[in-house]
């Protein structure tokens, strides 16, 4: 589906935010598509011609499970933690016009640039909020969001307070019963960081799985999982056909298999919470 914004004003060049220097850069394959970089690291990709079009593929592995949270088109009520420059808000806008969307931004000055230079579709109904994530999250009221999005960064790390126990059960307190969960996990080798999300998400939802492509799985490199959770049976078939038809195909593991992955990980606290690990040099390169 294709939904065209209003022009954007011409990109600002560097441009100082509270997370460091955002840059815009077109994407030279996708007249109309933009990349958003903060400290020198890609947080977004933005196609203000085709807001349906997800270039990273984590973020179309996260678009695959909003396409599944309920009947096709129908509208969601999301929560968005972490903006960046809205992506996934504007997937879910044209893809299931008169959502209700909220998104819990810290960065307000990233916000501010974001609104400027790449316009939300017309008729998108997003609202966002300046404020921490896991702050906006319990400020949020019980029972009043299908699907829950995490994909929060200070630099290239996911903040400890996001990682816990305690954060997820804010999440779980959100959700609606069948609501789902999509947070974005990066990691590498030994993959210790991922098997502990695994871990505490499993202490606190019935159902989860964790979506990434192969190579990541086996510990070959650093990558972006995605950890899926519900206190419902998830669309694990579904989800696998789709993650299977993707340029960059991924696995999908729950069950056995995932208790395999898991192994003998600890699910993690408040008090014992740690960043997610730093990216090797050149990862983003």
């Amino acid at each position: 589906m294709s939904r065209r914004a209003a022009d954007p004003l011409p990109p600002p060049g560097r441009v100082p935010v509270a997370g460091g220097i955002a840059e815009l850069l077109g994407d030279a394959d996708r007249d109309g598509a933009w990349v958003l970089l903060v400290g020198g690291t890609p947080q977004s990709h933005v196609d203000l011609a085709d807001p349906a079009h997800l270039e990273f593929e984590y973020v179309r592995r996260m678009g695959h499970v909003l396409d599944l949270a309920a009947d096709p088109g129908a509208a969601l009520d999301v929560l968005h933690l972490g903006g960046g420059a809205l992506t996934l808000a504007r997937y879910v806008a044209v893809t299931r016009p008169g959502s209700r969307q909220r998104v819990v931004e810290v960065d307000e000055p990233l916000t501010e640039l974001v609104r400027a230079h790449l316009p939300l579709p017309r008729g998108a109904r997003v609202r966002v909020r300046a404020a921490d994530a896991r702050a906006g999250l319990e400020a949020t009221h019980a029972d009043s969001a299908d699907v829950v999005v995490c994909d929060v960064f200070a630099g290239a790390r996911t903040p400890a307070h996001l990682t816990t126990i305690e954060f997820a059960a804010q999440v779980r307190r959100v959700l609606r019963p069948g609501g789902v969960y999509a947070a974005n996990v990066a990691d590498g080798p030994p993959l210790r960081f991922a098997r502990g999300q695994v871990a505490t998400l499993r202490a606190v939802f019935d159902h989860v799985c964790l979506v990434a492509e192969p190579g990541t799985f086996r510990g070959r490199r650093f990558g972006n999982l995605v950890a899926v959770a519900s206190d419902r049976p998830l669309p694990v078939a579904a989800l696998t056909r789709r993650c299977a038809g993707d340029p960059m195909p991924a696995r999908v593991v729950e069950g056995a298999d995932l208790d395999r992955f898991t192994g003998d990980a600890l699910p993690v606290t408040d008090a014992a919470a740690v960043p997610s690990p730093e990216p090797p040099p050149g990862v983003f390169a």
